[in-house]
């Protein structure tokens, strides 16, 4: 069965990857991370020079006498690559200089591209539309939730990752990109002129009963200022409730989560570090982001809530500044420190585990709601704001205004 078929196939009624992930940002390998460009020196022991005498050794081999030309970039990426992969850290690796350009332009909360969502359909592993923002090329040109990735300038994206996908579909503002999308088991060609395009961190509305409803995607630099502008425009001080929802956010940069978990919690420790050499450290909370608005505070997670957004919700679980609501979530408890090379490319490389106040490591464990509320719906979790029968079907998002109206669970919700 060729690609195509397999696509048509599968196209209608299947699962997706739990993993949402946005504006073609790359969000859960990032971690708690903190961006560093700097030369490096280096100075090997004795011993460290005697292990790479190997190392050369099999360089030297192959420059002289590999059969066909050699390409030294490529030769010295896979090293690269190689060595960071042998720690047996998923979260410690190479970023090629494509990737890691895309990711720097991600942390700057805008991209230049066509402006959609993005998620991996998981029996087939092509990647379709999940969401087209409003004013950007990619709606001006009538590009549809659903739609599926099949060819980008001509090239054959079946099969590519998110990553992949992204590095081709973006480009300099003002440029075209030709892309060709399974739409209802018929290709449908577009030709889209790029833009820029700020990433919305941040959606909002207000609910019934005067409950503020705020959606957080990834913690970036844009985070803190959209997520105000959503208390101004809310009145937040004069509503009943806040539910801050942090379903799908794979987390973001450390400065973010912090200043986002200072905004609820008015003084103490955010979270504990803990470092090579048995260091230690204590970040506390940074007052000028505090709000006080003096109303119950809900955190919705599930599953895919990682990193800076578990920080986010062990902290104010700990203090008892909100109240957890939904899945245990995914458990990422590490810190990475993220590196420019000379060579345009970047390593990321993990430096610390982080704790919660009390002390709890949530690693591969997670944090589990304070009122677990089980929900996997098809297709994952994408909510229309305007739309009030999307809100009614979730049952997460119910629970919490249950919550918040009656100070407990008013039924059973788990499904």
């Amino acid at each position: 069965m060729n690609k195509l078929s397999k696509l048509r196939e599968h196209a209608q009624g299947i699962k997706y990857t739990a993993l949402l992930v946005m504006v073609f940002t790359i969000g859960f390998l990032l971690g708690n991370l903190t961006n560093i460009t700097a030369a490096v020196q280096v100075s090997l022991t004795a011993e460290e020079e005697k292990e790479f005498e190997a190392f050369w050794e099999a360089y030297d081999l192959l420059r002289d006498r590999y059969l066909d030309p050699l390409d030294t970039h490529t030769v010295v990426e896979g090293a690269i690559s190689g060595m960071l992969e042998a720690t047996g850290d998923q979260y410690t690796g190479y970023m090629t200089s494509d990737v890691y350009s895309l990711l720097d332009e991600d942390i700057s909360g805008e991209i230049q591209g066509i402006g959609v969502m993005i998620r991996t359909m998981e029996e087939t592993g092509a990647i379709e539309v999940a969401n087209v923002m409003k004013g950007t090329p990619a709606e001006a040109s009538d590009v549809r939730v659903g739609d599926i990735f099949l060819t980008v300038d001509g090239e054959d994206v079946v099969g590519y990752n998110q990553l992949e996908l992204a590095g081709i579909v973006r480009g300099p503002r003002g440029s075209t990109v030709n892309i060709v999308f399974l739409r209802e088991g018929e290709e449908v060609e577009k030709a889209i002129v790029r833009d820029s395009i700020p990433i919305p961190t941040v959606e909002f509305t207000e609910l019934e009963g005067g409950i503020g409803l705020i959606r957080m995607f990834e913690f970036s630099s844009q985070s803190y200022p959209q997520f105000e502008q959503a208390l101004r425009e809310l009145d937040a001080r004069n509503l009943n409730g806040i539910i801050l929802d942090l379903r799908g956010n794979p987390g973001g940069t450390l400065e973010s989560a912090i200043q986002m978990t200072s905004a609820f919690q008015e003084d103490g420790i955010i979270l504990r570090e803990e470092f090579a050499g048995d260091r230690t450290e204590e970040l506390s909370v940074e007052s000028e982001y505090f709000i006080d608005l003096d109303i119950p505070v809900i955190l919705l997670v599930d599953e895919t809530s990682a990193s800076a957004s578990e920080l986010m919700a062990g902290a104010l679980q700990d203090t008892d500044n909100a109240t957890i609501i939904g899945e245990t979530t995914f458990g990422k408890g590490t810190v990475q420190i993220w590196q420019g090379l000379s060579n345009g490319g970047g390593v990321r490389v993990t430096i610390a585990r982080w704790l919660t106040p009390e002390g709890n490591w949530i690693h591969e464990q997670g944090i589990k709601p304070d009122v677990e509320v089980d929900w996997d719906p098809e297709g994952g979790i994408i909510l229309d704001l305007e739309d009030p029968e999307s809100l009614a079907q979730d049952p997460q998002l119910q629970a919490a205004i249950e919550f918040l109206q009656s100070g407990e669970m008013a039924m059973d919700t788990t499904e």
